[in-house]
């Protein structure tokens, strides 16, 4: 498999949900596995996503993205939190049945980011070391608020936010000091200029690759300097079900 090249899976989260689809980018060295979950409006194969796992790949860090039921099955309207945090642990297991010698990171863009860290907080997430976020949901755009960052209280590991300066779901003034009460295991970086999905206005004179390629240092760097300095928990057991079936590993 080629650096960038996706591998197709199935995720199983339970009987009541079935299974997703997910996708495997493993580069040839792998140091890090990163398990990704998608946005509220858009799936795992979005241009942002699909860009994002390519760059990590080049820097030697497999990914794990995947779908959220309601995604899989095309509906508008996201799962209940219940469903959405199962899901967010169905992959994470499997990312570590998957890639059981690597240390983990999860995360993702917006929705997928604050589910992953509401599964965190109500348990751990086993294997994981550390949490990025692409693009913080803090509040919605007409509603500024805190209260959705209230659970981040109680996840145990380190996080980086990755935040656009002029994200309308996430003030400035209001994420910064949600950061600072983290303490040292919480960690923002700022992307001046741009806005929720990492756009920039064309005076920034900045080129999405630009972009992209400054979120990407910033995690590579943060993960080594800061996730892998934290003694990790053990990567979770193989889940059951790995297999070959139709061309899409099933898990």
């Amino acid at each position: 498999m080629s650096v960038g090249e996706a591998e197709r899976l199935r995720i199983r989260v339970g009987e009541t949900v079935g299974q997703v689809s997910a996708l495997l980018t493993r580069p040839r060295a792998p140091w890090l596995g990163y398990v990704l979950a998608h946005g509220a409006g858009a799936g795992m194969e979005h241009p942002f996503l699909e860009a994002v796992a390519r760059g990590l790949a080049e820097r030697e860090v497999a990914t794990l993205r995947y779908q959220f039921p309601y995604m899989e099955a095309r509906a508008r309207r996201p799962d209940p939190p219940g469903v959405l945090t199962a899901t967010v642990r169905a992959a994470v297991a499997a990312a570590a049945a998957l890639l059981p010698e690597l240390p983990l990171a999860a995360g993702g863009k917006s929705l997928g980011g604050r589910m992953t860290s509401t599964a965190a907080a109500t348990e751990p997430l086993a294997g994981v070391r550390g949490l990025v976020f692409l693009g913080f949901p803090l509040h919605a755009p007409s509603l500024p608020g805190t209260t959705r960052a209230e659970h981040l209280t109680r996840v145990a590991v380190p996080m980086l936010f990755l935040q656009g300066t002029r994200d309308a779901f996430a003030r400035r003034d209001l994420l910064e000091p949600v950061v600072r009460g983290l303490g040292p295991r919480a960690t923002l970086h700022l992307v001046e200029g741009a806005d929720h999905s990492f756009g920039v206005v064309k005076r920034s004179r900045r080129s999405p690759a630009e972009v992209l390629a400054e979120l990407l240092a910033t995690t590579v760097d943060w993960a080594r300097a800061t996730m892998l300095a934290t003694e990790g928990t053990a990567a979770a057991p193989a889940a059951p079900g790995v297999g070959a079936s139709g061309g899409k590993r099933r898990l």
